[in-house]
């Protein structure tokens, strides 16, 4: 493969690069980030924010969510209670926690932020990397984010972003460490999100899924479409989908979004071990068209650990946990059929 690719192109950069780039206008002015171009796949990870991923296209075709503020930077009101929703621009992918995933919230005088701070946390010692390994060409960004105070916590993410060209794959790889010398309690969410135009009313949402409830009375009432999608409605309230998952004799399981229409897919593969929760947030409303798949180490009704520790998963003192989670683009009946395959034998379905 590598000399059948170099004899076409003597410069891998004709297809597959990372390249870093510094924005200069409006609210994304002075980030930095990372342009990954991946044969059909493009995508931006962002330095300056937990190296969360922006936005993914795929043959020059959107598949994500990007919030109505659009792209930014990291901001004096991101942690501000209800004010975080001006700065939660969404993306591919967006990191919750660690204090807390929920809604903003004060505990004892001591303010919990919208989804936590992780998400808006600059990256240190990063790098990227492109290369040849045997005949695959790797294409990966690295880096590490802390969460910490004086006299309290002192969390430490290190993650590491990887493609491998005409694979059509995203792996992050998320090593947690708590190097403070107590127990500190651990939640974390990813927020995956989906839109148009590759998110329309054609697309399925198929799951291993064993059962789904509303998160509160509003949802439950629309419980029986939690699985496709609509057309956009002005001033449609948001639904919260809960999943219990089937998985595999590993702990893996995987969730995927097709469009019919245009025979496209974007499939979700995690373990369970780590992330024993899965949430699905639709948005049909008019300028906030979106899904959000997530899966969690916590529930979403979860509080900070205040509130009720005994509900929160902990590490000990130096103690760390590895977190995986695949996206991958299929195109095609046959792929996607094959990726129905694969569920249908996690749920124990011929």
């Amino acid at each position: 493969m590598k000399k059948d690719w170099m004899k076409y192109a003597g410069s891998m950069q004709q297809l597959a690069y990372v390249r870093p780039v510094a924005y200069k206008e409006g609210r994304a002015k002075n980030m930095n980030a990372w342009e990954i171009k991946s044969g059909h796949m493009a995508f931006h990870v962002m330095a300056d924010k937990c190296l969360d991923i922006s936005d993914l296209s795929y043959k020059g075709m959107n598949m994500s969510f990007m919030a109505k503020p659009g792209l930014m930077g990291r901001g004096h009101y991101d942690t501000n209670g209800q004010e975080a929703q001006r700065s939660i621009m969404g993306g591919l992918l967006f990191t919750c926690g660690l204090e807390t995933i929920c809604a903003p919230c004060n505990v004892d005088g001591r303010d919990y932020p919208m989804h936590g701070r992780m998400r808006t946390t600059p990256a240190e010692h990063t790098g990227a990397d492109a290369f040849f390994d045997g005949d695959e060409y790797v294409i990966s960004v690295k880096g590490e984010m802390r969460e910490a105070e004086l006299f309290g916590e002192n969390m430490v993410l290190r993650r590491t972003i990887e493609t491998r060209l005409g694979s059509n794959s995203i792996l992050v790889t998320d090593e947690i460490e708590n190097q403070a010398f107590r127990p500190e309690p651990l939640m974390l969410l990813y927020h995956c999100n989906m839109g148009y135009p590759f998110l329309d009313e054609t697309c399925e949402l198929v799951l291993p899924v064993k059962k789904v409830s509303g998160r509160e009375a509003f949802a439950e009432q629309h419980v029986d479409r939690w699985n496709w999608m609509d057309e956009p409605k002005p001033n449609e309230p948001e639904y919260v989908f809960l999943h219990d998952m089937a998985e595999d004799e590993s702990g893996n399981t995987m969730a995927m979004v097709v469009n019919h229409g245009r025979e496209l897919a974007l499939c979700l593969e995690f373990n369970r071990k780590n992330l024993p929760y899965f949430m699905e947030w639709k948005s049909m409303a008019s300028g906030d068209y979106a899904l959000g798949l997530e899966p969690s180490n916590s529930s979403v009704y979860g509080k900070p650990y205040h509130i009720s520790q005994d509900k929160v998963h902990y590490l000990q003192p130096f103690e760390k946990e590895v977190n995986q989670i695949r996206f991958t683009v299929l195109e095609g009946e046959e792929a996607i059929g094959n990726c129905r395959e694969r569920m249908n034998k996690i749920k124990g379905e011929s």
